[in-house]
């Protein structure tokens, strides 16, 4: 059964999303020019999530990608309340009793967030409410925290990641009277998502990082060609430094039950995460949780299991490796995606797929020629040259769609195989999973002059 080219394509542009950066008197002031994103489910429904927003109070843009597992709740919280916290957390004490005194007296609030969203970009409106009161208490105590100290970038990443793990742990405990709301916090904080967020601000670029997504930045070499920089480590049993933070973390006695199978406690990938208070909570809370939470929440066999040698808990955090790097010239883009591309492709690749096919899309710029006298035959000639150039290669309009095309479709030869995209795209749910897992993929094109 294959699929013919435009079913391929229908597929693989049904999530594509792409924002450009306005210009201002024919001026782009930002470092960023746009960004295109995408997502490729494998899990039905998708467990990963995305999400891209500017900041209106402070300067700088947000994009992350949010990994989900046992179900998307946790991911789905995360992607919509993260931003928050983190512009609360870099917003100046006069703004912030600005928001205070407005709230207070019923005023309509300074917008904090523009979001880029994708119409299938879902938000719960029935959370919202119970949502906001979690992230105002929050910046109530950050007024009355107030040292007059601007708040460092990076302080204000951690602060925000610890701060809304905390809230998710603090609503699933005190839980709430409207049914629904007390299933959906529980679900949440029983799921958990890993998140990989960036902050560019100008030519600073910080990088926050709980789990095993990754950040990369595609750089061009003096000679034209492309290398790829890591500005994250994964959070996982591969990276030797996080196997040894959490061996100190707990008793010599446990040492050999800690990592088994290259997974936490022999059960979860990822060594770092939001929610799974399976793996923070003490033994007594999660009983008493799920005992007095709703029945759904008692039927779910999952809730109920408590992990082999649970002795010293928390064995999880959610607190990011922050990584902060000066933007050059030559550094032209970042990708942010979930482990469904890296288990695909190597770093490498991936710079010189997108570093090619953004230099090709530029091609399409009108030919300037500069005050030359060209005649009709030789601009005939140079157009025809492109053409030829373009059409080989570049049939997406999105950077993100593009790579996720190579990702499925490449074969040994580094090159789109159709029979094989074909293949891959029309696996059956079940099966599907199998062969690749979700795929969530931001990439962000950075304004070489103004850097």
């Amino acid at each position: 059964f294959y699929l013919t080219p435009p079913q391929v394509n229908s597929i693989l542009k049904a999530n594509e999303y792409s924002f450009k950066v306005p210009e201002f008197d024919g001026k782009n002031v930002s470092s960023v020019l746009g960004f295109d994103s995408n997502q490729l489910p494998a899990n039905a429904p998708i467990e990963d999530r995305r999400s891209a927003a500017t900041c209106l109070q402070t300067r700088g843009m947000l994009l992350g990608v949010f990994d989900g597992h046992a179900g998307c709740a946790c991911a789905q919280a995360v992607s919509e309340r993260l931003f928050y916290y983190i512009a609360v957390s870099l917003l100046p004490h006069e703004t912030l009793l600005e928001i205070e005194n407005a709230v207070e007296s019923g005023r309509a609030l300074l917008p904090i967030l523009q979001w880029h969203k994708h119409p299938n970009d879902y938000f719960s409106k029935e959370a919202s409410k119970l949502y906001f009161n979690s992230l105002r208490t929050y910046w109530q105590e950050l007024i009355d925290l107030n040292s007059g100290e601007t708040t460092d970038v990076k302080e204000a990443l951690i602060n925000a990641f610890k701060r809304l793990d905390n809230d998710i742990s603090l609503e699933a405990q005190v839980g709430d009277p409207n049914s629904f709301l007390n299933y959906l916090v529980l679900r949440v904080a029983f799921s958990g998502a890993t998140a990989c967020v960036a902050h560019v601000d100008g030519v600073d670029l910080h990088i926050a990082n709980t789990g095993d997504s990754r950040a990369m930045l595609g750089v061009q070499e003096e000679d034209g060609s492309w290398s790829a920089l890591n500005l994250s480590y994964d959070h996982n049993a591969q990276n030797e430094h996080e196997v040894e933070r959490v061996k100190m973390e707990h008793p010599k006695s446990e040492e050999k039950s800690l990592v088994k199978q290259d997974r936490l406690l022999g059960l979860l990938m990822p060594f770092r995460a939001f929610g799974d208070v399976k793996f923070k909570w003490s033994i007594e809370l999660q009983k008493r949780v799920v005992e007095s939470g709703p029945d759904q929440l008692n039927d779910n066999e999952y809730t109920k299991f408590i992990p082999p040698n649970y002795h010293t808990p928390p064995y999880l955090t959610a607190e990011p490796e922050v990584i902060y790097h000066r933007l050059r010239p030559q550094d032209k883009f970042l990708v942010l995606a979930t482990d469904g591309l890296w288990e695909t492709m190597h770093r490498q690749d991936v710079a010189r797929i997108v570093g090619e096919y953004l230099t090709g899309v530029h091609h399409q710029q009108p030919i300037a020629v500069g005050g030359y006298k060209v005649t009709l035959g030789q601009m005939h000639g140079l157009l025809a040259e492109r053409r030829a150039r373009i059409s080989s290669v570049f049939e997406d309009q999105n950077a993100a769609t593009h790579l996720i095309r190579h990702a499925v479709g490449n074969n040994e030869f580094g090159t789109v195989d159709h029979e094989r995209l074909s293949k891959m795209l029309s696996l059956p749910e079940e099966l599907a999973r199998m062969y690749r897992d979700d795929m969530t993929i931001i990439v962000v094109q950075f304004n070489s002059h103004v850097i």
